[in-house]
């Protein structure tokens, strides 16, 4: 092997048999030290390609020009490149269905999600969408996309402010497109595609977080109403577990009809995604390490090289992408060394045109939070308004009690206050696990399916005996 030539294996199983690997050991069988250069993709079912590269394919990914991430005529965005070469791109709006795209981005610590989520924020910007944006690490994640997005939060009762402001305006516009006798969603016209994005958002969803019930209901009224009204909610978070961003409930339909990115993970969080059907059983990813480059063991004799391993911050896989087990890089931008206050070469990616707004059709329903972008308690407060009682512990109609005071009605048309739904039965739990499967379970993976629907954890032989009822009904 010459040191700039590229193979690419063909391998296919005998018939009824799975293709199944470990990369290491594949990697160990080629005499490869790094595994970085080997690219491996699967059918799911019997087919693979194999692609052997002279050295890291994903090692630098660079943006031609920021312009390129403008989205395409297919409501498309140039995210960064395959292994291959081929752009990497996700979906925002799917012109054909006349829908907004849901999305979510997983990453563990330092897996470069902050960095991925400022590609695709610049993107929206230069595309003409107006973006919500709550960076719940307190501003500090994407600090440059404040002065870049219509409304900027960084606090919890923010991030609740625009969810209930977006809840509003999917109202308002519910009405209208009615009125108008329209099903589905046209860019532009004359409404622009509208964006909410919430950074760290296992901060908010978190157990014991204190607006977990209520943003998980938000989340899951626009990520499910929202897309024919040109409205798409988008998560960024650590998470080991679905448990961990509401349940598995929640986020079920995201992951399965979303634009996923999956960046690091833990081992619990790529067994979900198999288990909600995201992957098919025979597909696997390869794990992707902290650093790339080959592993050199050095004895204590010898004088080691004070040399750092590259890192593979931003490496990932598209799931819901063609090449779902194929790996991709975001773009590397921004510059090489941290700076002082604002990166400017971050700031250049947003480019200087003119923030999109919400329509003025909608101002009236998103209310004083969104007119005055406000954050913390004083946007919680303008979106969830509350009444003093009176003498006779009275006040305004459409109002709860909270705390000695009133919950009034918020500013749009009226609807019902979200409330936290009926626990379900072990029955019904099971139905929906058997509902969902697209084939034969056990009562060990209808056990392990219950287990990891966010509700109480229960045993193997509860789950035999729900069965065996369920069965003679």
């Amino acid at each position: 092997m010459t040191a700039e030539t590229i193979y690419e294996l063909t391998v296919e199983a005998p018939p009824g048999d799975l293709i199944a690997y470990d990369p290491i050991r594949l990697a160990s069988a080629l005499r490869i030290e790094d595994p970085s250069r080997l690219a491996i993709e699967t059918d799911g079912m019997n087919h693979a390609l194999v692609t052997i590269y002279p050295s890291d394919p994903l090692a630098d990914v660079e943006l031609p020009d920021p312009r390129e991430l403008a989205m395409d005529d297919q409501g498309r965005i140039w995210v960064g490149s395959y292994h291959n070469g081929r752009p990497a791109r996700m979906r925002l709006y799917d012109p054909k269905a006349g829908s907004a795209q849901r999305g979510l981005l997983f990453g563990t610590t330092g897996a470069g999600k902050s960095t991925g989520l400022q590609v695709i924020l610049a993107a929206e910007k230069r595309s003409g969408i107006v973006t919500f944006l709550s960076d719940l690490k307190g501003g500090q994640s994407v600090p440059e996309a404040r002065d870049n997005v219509d409304w900027f939060v960084t606090t919890p009762e923010g991030a609740m402010a625009q969810l209930r402001t977006m809840w509003l305006v999917m109202q308002g516009r519910q009405i209208r497109y009615a009125e108008a006798g329209r099903s589905k969603f046209l860019m532009n016209r004359p409404d622009p595609l509208l964006s909410l994005r919430i950074d760290e958002a296992n901060r908010l969803l978190e157990k014991g977080a204190p607006f977990r019930d209520e943003a998980t209901y938000y989340i899951k009224d626009i990520g499910r109403t929202g897309r024919s009204l040109g409205i798409g909610v988008h998560l960024s978070a650590q998470a080991g577990h679905l448990e961990e961003l509401g349940g598995s409930d929640t986020l079920r339909g995201m992951l399965k009809d979303g634009e996923v990115i999956l960046l690091r993970w833990t081992s619990t969080m790529m067994r979900q995604l198999v288990s909600d059907g995201l992957l098919a059983a025979g597909q696997s990813l390869a794990p992707i390490p902290k650093y790339s480059g080959a592993i050199k063991l050095v004895s204590q004799f010898d004088e080691a090289a004070d040399e750092d391993a590259p890192g593979t911050q931003g490496s990932g896989y598209l799931l819901s992408g063609p090449s779902p087990t194929s790996r991709f890089r975001f773009f590397n931008v921004g510059s090489t060394t941290p700076v002082e206050g604002l990166d400017p070469e971050m700031l250049a990616l947003y480019g200087d045109g003119p923030v999109a707004q919400l329509e003025k059709a909608s101002w009236d329903d998103a209310g004083d939070a969104y007119a005055g972008r406000l954050d913390g308690p004083e946007a919680y407060a303008a979106i969830f308004p509350m009444e003093e009682e009176d003498e006779d512990g009275e006040g305004g109609g459409g109002a709860r009690r909270s705390g000695g005071k009133k919950r009034a009605a918020a500013p749009g048309p009226a609807m019902p206050e979200p409330t936290k739904p009926r626990t379900r039965t072990l029955a019904e739990r099971v139905q929906a696990v058997l509902e969902d499967s697209d084939g034969d379970m056990d009562a060990a993976a209808v056990l392990e399916a219950v287990n990891a629907d966010g509700g109480r954890q229960v045993r193997l032989g509860s789950v035999r005996n729900t069965l065996t009822a369920l069965k003679n009904n």
